[in-house]
């Protein structure tokens, strides 16, 4: 992996070569710019990965740099370092479109943790740029977004299945997408140009499942003023989509493996047997062998069902995906809602990195929703997403080697200022008396 590039924005010539030679020994490429202005000609024309900036520096300050790199380039993460712990400074700097801030004396674990959350984000921002133009979907499924490797994998079976009438359960977690695996096969399958009809089979009592199935004669039941075709008629020659399949009664799977091993249904309140072409596409958020273990569930259904079975990974497992599919709803809700929001702050999307998504991709999508809808410019913050959501956030781990590349810090900046203690206490943001017990903790005092 290529050495992560951080361009060290400081006019303090003593302070920025400490950062410099600090952050090299944390394994970072250093590149240095000692003015907000030489700063804006390195970023635009060499690709950094992060931005270490001082706020107050001589010419244009850190904020007005930091605003113009942005226009550059949104999606570049810039950490701003202020010498004044002013909550006004760095909202100001936040609401600029900073990554994060940190104030001097700078605490040098929360700089390494910091830049190792931005650079996190770095990483992901030439696809996201790209994602602006074009969402990255497979060919074949132009609906269906993914290039994470359970998601590869997932597609390969899909096109393995694109010619097959064999029958096929999905499972999965709730709010993967099932429904629209579930097209997808249809759509590229030889009945594609047939119906498909879904139904949701935890939605109705048995009776009304029955009804809703197979259909039902004038006068069956209360209510039933005229005859009506079940499912499986509306689908004669396509496909019938049986989501939450687990959640039928045992007297309901028996009905359906009838009408699934003999291709026959009977109309609730008549008599006559009604011959169906349909393939059956079901799926469910449960363990059916576990459900047929339990006596739940019918085996002799199970394996009628089961012929093929495309299992969707949960969005935790498919963490690749998530700028790919945030980017996609953000265009969606943003067309929908009337409203020019182009993008996720890194903090952002950070927040949308880290969070668990037990709800998967329909929350991820709810929580774009909410976000764009809430957001009053053309940048989605952390502010904007679910109340929580932005304390995902890793809280990071410390160098594992930092009082060795403090002692160095202490070291070079002692070099750069020809031993004047006073000088290396002021640059590195200690106190004199602070530095002198280092020196001695050292054995150089």
């Amino acid at each position: 992996m290529a050495t992560a590039k951080i361009l060290v924005v400081d006019d303090d010539d003593a302070h920025r070569k400490m950062l410099k030679t600090l952050l090299s020994g944390f394994g970072y490429g250093i590149e240095e710019a000692q003015s907000g202005e030489e700063a804006l000609e390195r970023v635009k024309k060499d690709a950094m990965d992060t931005i270490l900036m001082d706020v107050r520096m001589a010419g244009i300050s850190g904020i007005e740099a930091l605003e113009q790199m942005l226009r550059w380039n949104p999606t570049l993460p810039i950490i701003i370092m202020t010498a004044y712990s002013s909550v006004d400074s760095a909202r100001r700097a936040l609401k600029a479109g900073a990554y994060d801030y940190l104030t001097k004396p700078l605490d040098f674990d929360e700089l390494n943790i910091l830049l190792s959350r931005s650079l996190e984000h770095s990483r992901l921002k030439d696809e996201n740029r790209r994602l602006k133009e074009q969402v990255a979907a497979q060919p074949g499924f132009p609906d269906i977004i993914g290039k994470s490797p359970a998601m590869k994998k997932m597609m390969e079976m899909l096109r393995a299945m694109a010619n097959s009438e064999a029958t096929v359960l999905i499972t999965g977690p709730s709010g993967t997408g099932k429904e629209l695996i579930a097209k997808a096969i249809h759509a590229t399958g030889p009945r594609k140009n047939r119906p498909f009809i879904p139904l949701n089979c935890a939605a109705f009592t048995d009776a009304l499942l029955e009804s809703e199935l197979f259909g039902h004669e004038k006068g069956a039941f209360t209510g039933a003023d005229r005859r009506r075709e079940g499912r499986f008629m509306q689908a004669d020659g396509g496909t019938l989509f049986l989501d939450e399949i687990g959640e039928t009664s045992p007297a309901m799977q028996a009905k359906l493996l009838r009408a699934l091993q003999e291709g026959e249904v009977q109309r609730v309140g008549s008599d006559k047997v009604l011959r169906v072409d349909v393939r059956i596409l079901a799926a469910t958020n449960r363990d059916l062998l576990r459900c047929v273990r339990e006596k739940t569930f019918r085996e002799d259904l199970f394996y009628r069902l089961n012929v093929l079975n495309l299992q969707i990974p949960p969005l935790n497992e498919r963490n690749g995906d998530i700028p790919l599919l945030a980017h996609h709803f953000l265009r969606h809700y943003a067309e929908k809602n009337r409203k020019h929001v182009l993008r996720f702050s890194p903090r952002a999307m950070d927040a949308l990195l880290h969070h668990k998504w037990p709800g998967n991709v329909r929350e991820l999508e709810n929580a774009v929703e909410r976000a764009v809808i809430l957001c009053p410019a053309d940048t989605i913050t952390e502010d904007h997403l679910p109340m929580g959501m932005a304390d995902s956030l890793p809280s990071g781990e410390p160098g594992k080697t930092l009082a060795d590349l403090e002692r160095q810090a202490i070291f070079s900046t002692l070099d750069q200022t020809a031993g004047n203690k006073s000088e290396a206490a002021r640059i590195l943001g200690i106190t004199r008396a602070t530095l002198h017990n280092k020196l001695k903790l050292y054995g150089e005092a």
